[in-house]
């Protein structure tokens, strides 16, 4: 699996609508999505009703981008390769491809090629949108590692948590099998000797007695 199911549809999705069932309420803002559902945005007063004890994450806004704590998602998907920023204390990646001016993306296309040319690397770009990263990494968001991914197949964003977890699953279950079938062989091996001191017992019961001699 080469991308969660519920992925797509959180780069998708509009947040910060105000929440059609809570409008005349305080914190009404469509800025949570759910896991477990994937489908729509919904506000603080929607999660304690319909989304209690499902995997949440909040989305914030950082120069009105969307963007996602990485303590959040991190345990959920693999965010190697994507930039990542301090905001507010917190470090966060955002879920988009921000807008660049035109002109900007150019110079920045032209820059990486003669970096490339120059065998220089001082300067980062993210491999779709080109746009300029302040560390190494190949994207600058979610998104541009998602299309990266279908271009280029070379990436995953299964987390490496989830794959120790399947894999643990995996395990014990092997190891199920492993000792069912022992447990089941060693019953076999008890159960045999019973089955035949039990049937020689019911033979010697047939087996006449000489009568006692008569004086």
């Amino acid at each position: 699996m080469v991308e969660p199911p519920w992925l797509e549809g959180l780069l998708r999705i509009t947040f910060f609508r105000i929440c059609k069932e809570h409008m005349k309420s305080p914190r009404n803002e469509c800025n949570m999505f759910c896991l477990d559902c994937g489908d729509n945005a919904f506000c603080f007063y929607c999660k304690s009703s319909f989304h209690n004890h499902h995997q949440v994450i909040q989305i914030r806004r950082s120069s009105y981008h969307d963007v996602v704590r990485v303590t959040e998602i991190q345990n959920v998907l693999d965010i190697s390769g994507v930039q990542t920023y301090v905001i507010n204390s917190a470090r966060v990646l955002f879920l988009n491809e921000r807008p660049q001016n035109q002109l900007k993306a150019n110079h920045n296309n032209n820059s990486a090629s003669n970096n490339n040319n120059n065998g220089k690397s001082n300067s980062h770009f993210c491999e779709i949108c080109r746009r300029n990263l302040l560390d190494p990494f190949r994207f600058c968001s979610l998104g541009c590692k998602l299309v990266g991914i279908k271009k280029n197949g070379n990436g995953s964003f299964v987390s490496s948590a989830k794959k120790e977890e399947e894999e643990s699953e995996e395990l014990l279950l092997r190891e199920g099998i492993i000792v069912f079938h022992k447990q089941k062989q060693q019953v076999y091996q008890i159960s045999t000797p019973c089955s035949n001191h039990n049937n020689n017992s019911r033979r010697r019961k047939g087996i006449p007695q000489r009568a006692p001699l008569g004086f």
